[in-house]
C-alpha cells in the first residue's frame, strides 16, 4: 500500500486553494511555486480535479483555480479516489489469479477479506474527512514554504530545554 505522488500533489493543491478563501484563486504557476510541485505535475493534477468538478478555472489576466464548492463539500475520500484510485477494488481478483483465469483461492480467500475490512476502515474515515478539516489542522500547524525538499522537524523540549 503506498500513497501515491499524484494522490499526494493533488490535496496540496486543493489545500493551497482552500486557503485563499472562497473568492481566491491561483495560477498552476503560483501553485508550483508555493507547492515545489513541477508546473507539469500542477497542470496535470488541476485538469483532473476540474474535470471531477473539485475545481474551477479561470482564463486570462486574472484567471486561475478556484474551489468548485465549499472546502466543507469536497469529501477527501472521493478527491483520493479520482486521483489514484482505492486500496482494494473488489475485481482486483479477477485481474490477478496469476497464471489461472479463476484465482485458485476464489471461493475461500482469507487475504482478500483481510483487504475488504481495510478499504472498508478506510472509506469510513475518508468518507466523513473534508478539505474543511484539512484546512482546520494546516491552520494550527502552519510550515513556511522553503525552496529545497527539506522538510522542518518540530522541536523537542525536554524539561525546560529546546532540542531539534
Amino acid at each position: 500500500m503506498k500513497f501515491s505522488a499524484q494522490e499526494e500533489y493533488g490535496l496540496r493543491c486543493l489545500l493551497q486553494l482552500g486557503m485563499q478563501g472562497e473568492d481566491g484563486s491561483l495560477t498552476i504557476s503560483e501553485l508550483s511555486q508555493h507547492e515545489g510541485i513541477s508546473m507539469p505535475n500542477v497542470a496535470k493534477m488541476m485538469r483532473v480535479m476540474r474535470r471531477a468538478g473539485f475545481v474551477c478555472s479561470t482564463r486570462g489576466k486574472d484567471g486561475g483555480y478556484t474551489l468548485a464548492r465549499p472546502a466543507n463539500q469536497l469529501r477527501i475520500g472521493e478527491v483520493l479516489a479520482t486521483l489514484g484510485g482505492r486500496l482494494y477494488e473488489p475485481g482486483f481478483c479477477d485481474r490477478h489469479a496469476g497464471v489461472e483465469d479463476v484465482c485458485a483461492h476464489e471461493t475461500d480467500c482469507s487475504i482478500r477479506s483481510v483487504w475488504q475490512k481495510v478499504q472498508s476502515a478506510v472509506d469510513q474515515v475518508l468518507g466523513h474527512l473534508t478539505l474543511q478539516d484539512l484546512l482546520a489542522t494546516a491552520a494550527v500547524t502552519p510550515v513556511p514554504f522553503q525552496s529545497g525538499r527539506a522538510i522542518p522537524l518540530p522541536m523537542l523540549v525536554v524539561r525546560g530545554e529546546q532540542r531539534s
